[in-house]
């Protein structure tokens, strides 16, 4: 299995998309065992979206149309009404 996930610092309101076949020690990379790369500028992350899939060229597939301008907008969509569920 593949899992496409979307990180979100809400610190610096930022996101990362990005896929792998294990979740939790790519999370534990993003969040504290990395040294360097774009994602330790902006710790600490949340997983704020997943899919699953049973191929890398699906989950890669699906990584790319997240990336696009329509993909961060069905993203932020998504981020937004978490986070306002969150304050009610």
């Amino acid at each position: 299995m593949f899992t496409v996930y979307v990180l979100y610092s809400s610190t610096f309101n930022q996101i990362y998309i990005g896929y792998t076949s294990d979740l939790d020690n790519r999370f534990l990379s993003h969040n504290e065992l990395a040294t360097k790369g774009h994602t330790i500028k902006y710790r600490p992350w949340v997983i704020a979206y997943t899919e699953e899939f049973t191929t890398k060229s699906d989950a890669l597939i699906r990584e790319k149309q997240l990336k696009s301008s329509k993909g961060r907008q069905f993203i932020r969509n998504i981020i937004d009404k978490k986070v306002n569920a969150s304050d009610g």
